[in-house]
């Protein structure tokens, strides 16, 4: 698939809104060969050059979102909080 190269303005955009450590759930992955699957939480390791995200994917997979062809977003500290309490209650079991 040809798409047009991001400029830096929109690399250093897409840096500043999904800094490494932040919590994506995906949607749909375009990847005709080995999609995530949709529902999938991960956590962003970082923004290459040309404004892949690399996500470390929930499932063990590793995989780069490509802006405006992946559907994603980010978690909600609602959300992330939520994640958290519920490790911790599997850790107590």
């Amino acid at each position: 698939m040809n798409r047009p190269f991001q400029t830096r303005q929109q690399v250093e955009f897409t840096r500043m809104s999904y800094p490494p450590g932040s919590r994506i759930l995906l949607y749909q992955m375009t990847d005709p060969y080995a999609p995530v699957p949709s529902g999938t939480r991960g956590t962003v390791r970082y923004v290459d050059d040309a404004g892949q995200i690399g996500v470390a994917w929930d499932n063990g997979r590793s995989l780069s979102l490509i802006p405006g062809v992946d559907s994603f977003r980010k978690l909600t500290q609602q959300e992330i909080a939520q994640e958290q309490s519920m490790s911790m209650e599997e850790m107590k079991l």
